[in-house]
């Protein structure tokens, strides 16, 4: 069975899943870097509410 091909989520480049990129999903160290700075940055989310309007159990 071949290794499936997949896309950086950063630059969009195409690569096979294996041993030989070791930053999977991404191509290089870089795009990984870039993906994480856009996380610290807030340009990236995970959609839902937020923190601040999650009650805490027993608080009231």
């Amino acid at each position: 069975m071949a290794a499936p091909r997949v896309r950086c989520p950063t630059c969009k480049r195409e690569l096979t899943w294996s041993e030989d990129f070791p930053w999977r999903p991404f191509c290089s160290e870089r795009c990984k870097m870039v993906d994480l700075g856009a996380w610290f940055a807030e340009e990236r989310a995970v959609p839902g509410e937020p923190a601040d309007n999650i009650n805490e159990e027993g608080s009231d």
